[in-house]
């Protein structure tokens, strides 16, 4: 019985092209020699991690399918542990009327690197100006005013 599986994992924003190509063909290697019938990996390049990881900000995605038995994903899984180049994994076993044509590793160079898509940052300067309710005590007012000030002075 085989089994169609999703892998995405993330290689250190830092290898080189070469690196980035040795260890794809590497994990590629290993799904083939442990029974995997079907391999593709697609290539999504560089981009922004959703929060840092091993204190990088950005990392290399990779999307493989394969199809297999299920004794992949232990083998692979626990190469990635111990791998100083795939700061994430994550491998998901998908449902049987998933259909994926077989494809062999691109050609790296080819590949467009994409740039991490940055929000523009608004440069704004506005005063904060405390704001007084009508109260009535003296002593409330003023300690809102106080603490209004603190606000302004930290902006």
């Amino acid at each position: 019985m085989s089994n169609t599986y999703e892998m995405m994992f993330i290689l250190r924003p830092d290898l080189t092209h070469d690196q980035v190509n040795k260890q794809l063909h590497k994990y590629r290697d290993l799904l083939k020699q442990n029974g995997a019938q079907k391999v593709s990996i697609d290539i999504w390049g560089k981009r922004r991690l959703a929060y840092p990881i091993l204190k990088f900000q950005d990392g290399i995605y990779v999307l493989t399918y394969y199809t297999g038995d299920g004794s992949q994903v232990a083998i692979i899984e626990r190469d990635m542990r111990l791998s100083e180049t795939v700061i994430r994994y994550l491998t998901k076993k998908l449902d049987k009327g998933f259909e994926f044509e077989e494809k062999d590793i691109p050609d790296l160079q080819a590949t467009p690197v994409v740039a991490p898509i940055e929000a523009p940052v608004p440069h704004t300067e506005s005063k904060v100006e405390p704001i007084i309710e009508e109260s009535s005590s003296e002593d409330e007012a003023t300690e809102e005013v106080k603490s209004e000030e603190v606000v302004a002075v930290k902006a």
